[in-house]
């Protein structure tokens, strides 16, 4: 039964990452520059559902180049202490708010999309994951703080579930203190 539900699950969010979510209108790439907070993360895909336990709130810092690219710089502190440390260049593409990357860590290509954002509080980031002709979408909750209001964790978790994401596959990432110093 339990195989069953997984699939059905990985079916469903096949069929929705192939609905198209837009980027928002009037998109300004100077804004999202800076440092944000990781808050929410949800997705489907399997390594997540066995390591979401363990996550906590990360960093990213987001800058934009003078070619209208993306530089993402992610950080996150490991059990033991170290810091875990991943960057991507996005491309922009000819959409104002959507961006494409190759992952070599995870070897996966990724059109990621700024569904929503106040640039001083929040963004609501959706992107799909394809690997070996398998799509999977993640969204990502960012904040300018480590705290964010009810309604805004609201959106995130309908808009994450209007995509397909299993309800117990959105996460709150509770916050790491060791990184709110970086």
């Amino acid at each position: 039964m339990t195989a069953m539900l997984r699939l059905m699950g990985v079916l469903l969010c096949s069929i929705f990452a192939a609905a198209e979510v837009m980027p928002m209108a009037d998109f300004d790439l100077q804004k999202m520059a800076g440092k944000w907070y990781m808050i929410g993360f949800a997705t489907n895909s399997q390594w997540f559902v066995s390591h979401k336990a363990n996550m906590k709130m990360g960093t990213a810092t987001l800058t934009p180049t003078a070619g209208g690219d993306l530089d993402l710089a992610y950080a996150n502190a490991n059990s033991d202490g170290t810091c875990w440390r991943m960057t991507h260049l996005a491309k922009k593409t000819d959409t104002p708010g959507r961006f494409t990357f190759h992952s070599q860590r995870w070897n996966n290509d990724n059109d990621m999309r700024v569904v929503d954002a106040r640039y001083d509080e929040f963004a609501l980031v959706h992107t799909i994951k394809t690997k070996d002709g398998v799509s999977e979408v993640l969204n990502k909750l960012y904040g300018r703080s480590t705290n964010l209001s009810p309604d805004l964790i609201e959106k995130f978790t309908q808009f994450s579930v209007g995509n397909g994401i299993l309800a117990d596959n959105i996460a709150i990432l509770p916050p790491n203190g060791k990184l709110e110093r970086t």
